[in-house]
């Protein structure tokens, strides 16, 4: 008999009753939940909160999904259960994998889970003392912030706009400080390099912009096909890279970003110490953190300065010549 172990880290609880977790499997879990989620946006209608759970019952050959609602299981299901914003209450038999994002699974008394329990937002419940799980599975739970997370599946449309409140604008304010630090500390370590992307983005922002889109969609593409195709330690290395590479890129692009803002804006319309570096900074982070408040917008805004911030990281070693100014980076 398999023996069980569980490794607790804050509220995070990864149960594995036989072999070790498969991190690939559960990268691809967290992408097909992402995809589900965004696909369902787009057409969503708000659920009351106190609904009744969706019952399927008899035999269903497919995996049921509950978007905005729970659903109750009392039937077999031959695939799995994903809900997004609700509860999976088990009482008949899932033979595939049972996720949800701002709910719970529920396992009644005699009823069978065969695949993994992949919960975001929630807790896993169980009747019998021990559940009727396969050996071979595994439990991935995130209890925290459940409350939040079940009221953002229910109505997308709220991450799109602010809760206006003091704590609020103390955190966009808090906001401005970090990238106003981080910049300024980004730009005494390395002022050549800063310079260089100033300038690079100011005379070739469409050709930065393209590079780093085609960077991007190739690192989205990549990554999960390296996940599915290479040997599980090499294709989650290779995930790794490329996170930190993005991460990497996204915090040296938006110094670059705020610091030719700045420096624009002093040009422009505050002619505010225009010598300056530290007022530059500090008008370029105002800027942005003023833009990526507003609502419905702030995508849109983000995904900008990904892409751009990609694009300056990827050329950050390449000069590019300007014949129209005759400077060359």
């Amino acid at each position: 008999m398999a023996i069980s172990s569980l490794q607790s880290l804050g509220h995070v609880q990864l149960h594995s009753p036989g072999n070790s977790l498969s991190l690939r499997k559960t990268l691809q879990a967290a992408l097909l939940l992402v995809c589900w989620w965004l696909s369902a946006a787009a057409v969503w209608a708000h659920t009351p909160g106190d609904e009744v759970p969706v019952e399927i019952s008899g035999a269903v050959n497919s995996t049921v999904f509950g978007v905005g609602h729970s659903i109750r299981i009392t039937g077999t299901v031959t695939q799995g259960a994903m809900a997004l914003g609700g509860d999976i209450i088990v009482e008949g038999t899932v033979e595939g994998d049972v996720a949800t994002i701002g709910g719970s699974v529920i396992q009644a008394a005699g009823a069978r889970i065969g695949g993994d329990v992949i919960i975001i937002g929630g807790t896993y419940e169980h009747l019998d003392p021990k559940p009727n799980r396969n050996p071979s599975s595994m439990t991935m739970m995130y209890a925290g912030y459940e409350d939040g997370l079940r009221n953002l599946m229910r109505n997308p449309s709220e991450l799109l706009k602010p809760h206006w409140s003091s704590g609020y604008f103390g955190l966009r304010v808090l906001a401005v400080l970090f990238w106003f630090v981080i910049s300024l500390a980004l730009t005494a370590v390395m002022p050549a390099t800063i310079s260089r992307g100033m300038a690079r983005l100011q005379l070739t922002t469409i050709r930065v912009a393209l590079i780093g889109l085609a960077g991007l969609l190739v690192t989205i593409v990549g990554v999960p096909l390296s996940l599915l195709v290479l040997p599980t330690p090499l294709g989650t290395l290779v995930g790794l890279l490329a996170l930190i590479l993005i991460a990497v890129s996204f915090l040296f692009g938006r110094v670059i970003i705020f610091a030719a803002t700045g420096r624009w804006l002093q040009r422009k319309y505050i002619p505010l110490a225009r010598g300056s570096e530290t007022v530059a900074l500090l008008l370029g982070s105002v800027f942005w953190v003023l833009l990526l408040s507003l609502p419905y917008i702030w995508p849109l805004v983000v995904a900008g300065l990904m892409i751009v911030s990609f694009g300056l990281a990827l050329t950050a070693r390449y000069k590019i010549v300007s014949r129209d100014l005759g400077i060359r980076n």
